[in-house]
């Protein structure tokens, strides 16, 4: 075994399929969560999939496909049937991905509500009760579809930068020592602007100790470090990465806000923000923003960089900004840190195995980390307009 642990080249890009063979489509179908009939077309000749009330299990061949959703490379099999479906359209018929995504949340969005309203409707009568346990069954299934769907979008969007993610850690070990290659250090940082960047190299240096300009030296060199504590470095920096793409967004707002207007008022200036559509984009629900207190948004002089932003948050601001704003992700980055650190059937990341690795690989595990919490960020708010998430 060579320096370690999975191989990037077999299952890496995500591309189109090869247009110099004709595909080839067989269906299956498969009961919606809900029931109910309907069927599936597919034109293949316009690239287009028609969703109906039954969903479609697609296999399509048009030579190999790069895009191999497998524990290879993705430590999370998702658990509903909708998760399963999406993920031979990520494989077989990437170009359709998103397309797929947006009618299979319009349709869960509808068997829950459908659901529901049985269940207001038989208030009254004899069935009250077994109505209600329906509806209870239907809407855990449906939060399971969801957390399933984002855990797909972020995939995708490590796919759309070429980075892998880091398969469960249990296949990365070798030896106790564990090494992650290639770093991918440069495409994972690419994604966040320099403000963030500066900030996220300090919250480097202070979980793993690594420099921000370390040396070939440093980086390889080798530590001893306990896994658990490993697995709460990697939660940490998953809400971290949460935290900051929430508190940009707020910051770049605030400032867009006084170049506007120095003189607005702090009532006038949320006015302002919610007629722009900017009611759901920061903590998800601005609707008490008067009571974040004043001086929240203040003249554009007096604005400083991210940093000095972030430090004079009031600690009320500070929480909401770090806070995940729905039951979906909390449980998706529970059961995901479960899998990547090989604990699903305890549902527990404490495991006290002591493990040799690099620093480069610790400072790999972190910055992927922080791309998920970023991720999660822009794919709940995306995920919170077609299907009502669960405020947390």
């Amino acid at each position: 075994m060579e320096n370690c642990i999975f191989h990037y080249h077999h299952h890496t890009l995500l591309t189109l399929p090869s247009i110099s063979h004709k595909p080839h489509f067989r269906f299956f179908t498969r009961p919606d969560l809900g029931g109910g009939g309907g069927g599936v077309r597919v034109a293949s000749s316009s690239s287009c999939l028609l969703f109906h009330r039954r969903r479609p299990f697609i296999r399509a061949s048009a030579g190999a496909s790069p895009c191999e959703f497998s524990s290879l490379n993705s430590p999370l099999e998702p658990r509903s049937m909708v998760g399963k479906f999406l993920i031979g359209v990520l494989q077989n018929h990437p170009q359709m991905f998103h397309l797929a995504v947006g009618e299979e949340l319009k349709l869960l969005a509808e068997d829950r509500d459908a659901a529901h309203a049985r269940m207001v409707l038989g208030s009254a009568s004899d069935e009250a009760l077994l109505h209600r346990r329906i509806a209870l069954v239907k809407e855990n299934q449906c939060q399971i579809a969801v957390e399933d769907v984002i855990y797909l979008l972020i995939f995708y969007k490590f796919s759309e930068i070429r980075v892998p993610m880091v398969p469960k850690l249990s296949s990365c070990l070798y030896n106790g020592r564990l090494e992650i290659l290639p770093s991918k250090d440069w495409e994972l940082e690419s994604i966040h602007s320099l403000e963030v960047l500066d900030m996220i190299r300090e919250h480097i240096t202070t979980v793993t100790g690594l420099r921000a300009k370390s040396s070939v030296t440093e980086c390889w060199a080798t530590t001893h470090v306990r896994q658990f504590l490993l697995a709460r470095v990697y939660v940490a920096s998953i809400l971290y990465g949460y935290f900051l793409k929430s508190v940009s967004l707020r910051y770049h707002l605030e400032r867009n806000l006084s170049l506007a207007n120095h003189d607005l008022h702090l009532g006038h200036k949320t006015s302002l923000m919610c007629s722009y559509g900017f009611k759901d984009a920061i903590f998800g629900h601005l609707s008490n923003m008067s009571s974040l207190g004043q001086g929240l948004i203040r003249p554009e002089e007096e604005l400083e960089d991210l940093k000095c932003y972030v430090m004079s948050f009031h600690p009320g601001s500070l929480q909401r900004c770090a806070r995940l704003r729905s039951k979906e992700a909390v449980n998706l980055v529970g059961s995901y840190s479960c899998a990547l650190f090989n604990n699903e059937e305890s549902g527990s990341v404490e495991n006290d195995d002591v493990i040799l690795t690099s620093f480069s690989s610790l400072k790999r595990l972190v910055l992927e980390a922080v791309a998920f919490g970023s991720f999660l960020w822009e794919i709940e708010d995306y995920i919170d307009n077609v299907y009502n998430l669960k405020d947390d």
